[in-house]
């Protein structure tokens, strides 16, 4: 072993030490299974990709197939995973996510695809006796939803939802030092924005399917839209057959935050306004602009987004802030203040970065480096819940009441009015035209899951 790589798995030893004396109490730890556990990724795109080569340094793992239906994203992240990956073994590829897991057995299956394959694709995995790790937000529709809750229980597996803020370093010492040590005292009043340009909003013309990409497949119980382009990336989140727009992408992480931070269930009532406003001229079908208000006993939690103009407050263009009678607490993905209202100086944290400990990050295209040790963190949560047969810290209820309240605020928005969702009955409450609407159509042959006869 040559001496860079021992001195590289000290540090990483001494990091895993540290990392147990610190956060001990959230699961992370590092495994030494005699066993590797057998991995399948389905979707091999940016966060797919990134999720399977997190856990790949932090568990005994090996990945035996990848799922795509684009040939080149397959074959890339196939590379990427052979070379880190202790046993040097290409994985084997699939385009359908069906003969994967009829052909392989898997302890864990991650999945990375667009909003609207997680449902199926997760009850899938879980039947065929696998634990998921699944990403944000967890449906396009509230029933979606309720039934991959419903077939995790059935199933007695983990699934933890890619909502890693809960294992984002400063935000964990944010809630030890300040909203668990009651600095904030009484909590009046929740701030959530996000401010970014990402809304995609080109008209490009239609265009012959590449050969690489099975668009047929891609869409699948989705709307079928003509095909511009290669919808990677950007460009299916801009468009409500696939997704629930800047709500449901950003929005969903601020929510689930405070939502863990403060201990919030369901809010009680979800208010919507908004709509495309500004950007009127491309082919994108997201509001450009919307508020949001989640109802809770004794505050609101109240959410902002344009896609245009400048940030309310540019050092925290996508942030939360907790307002208390002795202070307030603004915090984002790279840092966090408190500040009180007594005049004392502020408390402030900084995102942990993992450089030195995991070197080959710095060479690896489109990674969030921020995000990363929270992901290594959530991985290893992830896992901890499989050994001891626990509920990960992002589990698959808590994913669903922040996607669905996303959702249901989407849908606020359609229909002007005020929703009350009751996760009892399923239904919204003196609303039977809101309630037809809390499951979408699926283009055939695809058959949409109900909680109730997984």
């Amino acid at each position: 072993m040559s001496d860079s790589l021992q001195r590289r798995n000290f540090i990483k030893a001494a990091s895993a030490s540290l990392l147990l004396s610190s956060f001990g109490t959230y699961g992370f730890e590092f495994f030494k299974d005699e066993r590797p556990k057998k991995v399948g990724l389905i979707g091999t795109g940016w966060y797919g990709t990134s999720d399977v080569l997190r856990l790949i340094q932090v568990a005994n793992v090996e990945v035996n197939a990848l799922c795509d239906v684009d040939s080149i994203f397959l074959e890339n992240t196939a590379k990427l995973v052979a070379q880190r990956q202790k046993n040097g073994q290409k994985p084997k590829l699939f385009t359908d996510y069906r003969k994967m897991l009829n052909a392989m057995d898997f302890d864990i299956v991650l999945i990375g695809t667009p909003d609207h394959w997680h449902a199926l694709m997760c009850i899938a995995a879980l039947k065929a006796g696998a634990h998921v790790y699944v990403q944000k937000p967890i449906s396009v529709d509230v029933m979606e939803g309720e039934a991959m809750v419903a077939a995790a229980r059935k199933y007695n597996k983990v699934v933890q939802v890619g909502t890693q803020r809960k294992s984002t370093p400063h935000l964990i010492s944010v809630k030890e030092e300040i909203i668990d040590a009651g600095l904030l005292g009484t909590i009046g009043h929740v701030d959530m924005c996000c401010y970014y340009h990402m809304r995609a909003n080109d008209n490009p013309p239609l265009q012959e399917v590449p050969d690489r990409l099975d668009y047929e497949m891609w869409t699948g119980p989705a709307p079928m839209r003509p095909y511009d382009g290669l919808p990677h990336r950007r460009w299916w989140r801009t468009f409500r057959e696939y997704g629930n727009g800047i709500t449901g992408d950003m929005c969903v992480h601020m929510l689930d935050t405070v939502r863990w931070m403060l201990q919030l269930g369901w809010p009680n009532r979800i208010s919507s306004k908004g709509g495309i406003y500004v950007q009127k001229n491309g082919k994108s079908n997201i509001s450009d602009t919307q508020t949001a208000v989640f109802e809770y006993d004794n505050f609101n939690c109240n959410w902002q987004h344009r896609t245009w103009g400048n940030a309310a407050d540019p050092e925290y263009p996508w942030a939360f802030k907790i307002y208390g009678e002795k202070g307030v607490l603004k915090a984002d993905v790279m840092k966090a203040e408190f500040i009180p209202a007594n005049g004392d100086a502020p408390k402030k944290f900084e995102v942990l970065y993992e450089r030195d400990t995991y070197p080959e990050d710095l060479n690896e295209k489109d990674i969030e480096l921020h995000a990363a040790p929270a992901t290594r963190r959530h991985m290893l949560n992830f896992l901890n819940a499989i050994q001891n047969n626990t509920r990960p810290i992002a589990d698959i209820e808590e994913g669903h009441i922040s996607s669905a309240s996303c959702i249901l605020a989407n849908l606020s928005m359609d229909l002007n009015r005020p929703l009350v969702y009751d996760p009892k009955s399923k239904r919204i409450l003196n609303d039977p035209e809101a309630t037809q609407l809390l499951q979408r159509s699926y283009r055939g042959p695809w058959k949409h899951p109900y909680p109730d006869t997984i």
